[in-house]
């Protein structure tokens, strides 16, 4: 009889859990909730998506970005890099094939994480945005306006951007480096390493300053043009290009070239000038000679108004436009391939929630 008792208290007490399992599942189900395992697989699935799409878009364009680069920073007394198409040959003469590409591994170990945090952040923020403006409007109906897209992209951005910052300061050391430096980066962590012992945890983060402030307008541009343009295609249907209440994929990367091009036109000479002080403080660099023969140090730098005070003072106001041309290149296949594969993978992997949701 004990047993039977056991065997009866155990199955009741089975019977009682899932009873209550099957209860709080319904009770999510009314609410619109997602069950907590559900929730977690999704946020999952979103980071690989964006994590993915960042990857597959800056290794598309690995050469143009080092070249974008390399251009921001050459000194005047010694121009190498003339253009988009002699530089990039210049580089696979003096360099080969793999010299398109340096720099490349430890851009994808920074863009990777990066793009899977900014995709993520954005539907987070724009959700909670998108909450908070129903709440205030009184408008349970009521959708997000492109300032709104734009402060949930400009957060995005920040958020994003400051997580990892460190491996874009070193990424960009490797990929200025040649082999006529004296001191080689061997890769991201031996960079990290290196410049946080040489030069103190600070030096990790020379130029994020204007990173945040460029960021505000690059990414939360890229996200408000990118968003509104489809929403404004899907309500109006010029020319009928909307087939069954969905954009095509080329129509998809038009918006996010649009969006790309806005962006980084806004936001480029903040990105020249972080560029130039993350220079800032490497002595092992290659050797600057001017036109006469001689061996000049590059420029030091107090902040980023005094960047930008000596950029155009020695340069002119068109130094802050360096590498624009490569960079406009680079960045419309970039952002348009960037959002249109974090959206192919989201409906591989069948995630429900959308950007635009």
């Amino acid at each position: 009889m004990a047993s039977e008792d056991v065997v009866g208290k155990s199955t009741g007490e089975s019977a009682v859990n899932t009873i209550v399992n099957l209860a709080e599942e319904a009770k999510f189900a009314r609410e619109g909730v997602k069950a907590p395992g559900h929730a977690i697989l999704s946020i999952c699935k979103s980071l690989v998506a964006g994590g993915v799409a960042g990857g597959v878009s800056r290794t598309a364009v690995a050469p143009l970005e080092r070249l974008k680069i390399l251009l921001q920073v050459q000194n005047p007394h010694n121009i190498q890099y003339n253009g988009t198409i002699q530089g990039l040959k210049f580089i696979w003469k003096s360099e080969g094939f793999r010299g398109l590409f340096k720099g490349n591994g430890t851009n994808c170990a920074r863009i990777v994480p990066n793009s899977a945090v900014k995709f993520f952040s954005y539907e987070q923020a724009s959700s909670g945005i998108l909450w908070f403006y129903r709440q205030q409007s009184g408008n349970e109906d009521a959708q997000l306006t492109p300032v709104l897209r734009l402060g949930a992209g400009a957060c995005a951005g920040i958020i994003a951007m400051s997580a990892t910052y460190p491996m874009d300061m070193v990424r960009g050391r490797i990929t200025v480096q040649s082999e006529k430096s004296p001191y080689q980066y061997r890769g991201m962590f031996h960079a990290l390493g290196s410049v946080y012992r040489q030069e103190g945890f600070r030096a990790l983060y020379k130029g994020w300053l204007p990173s945040v402030i460029g960021v505000v307008p690059y990414v939360g541009l890229n996200f408000a043009v990118y968003e509104s343009l489809k929403d404004w295609l899907l309500k109006t249907n010029p020319y009928g290009i909307v087939k069954d209440s969905e954009l095509s994929v080329v129509t998809r990367l038009a918006c996010g070239a649009v969006a790309g091009t806005i962006g980084q036109t806004v936001a480029y000479p903040l990105d020249v000038i972080r560029r130039r002080m993350q220079m800032v403080g490497w002595k092992d660099a290659a050797p600057v000679v001017t036109g006469h023969g001689k061996i000049k140090a590059p420029l030091e730098y107090n902040g980023m108004v005094d960047a930008f005070r000596k950029t155009v003072h020695n340069e002119g106001f068109g130094a802050l436009y360096k590498g624009l041309v490569p960079n406009s290149v680079k960045v419309v296949p970039s952002i348009a391939i960037a959002f249109v594969t974090y959206e192919v993978v989201k409906d591989v992997l069948g995630v429900e929630m959308r950007i635009s949701d």
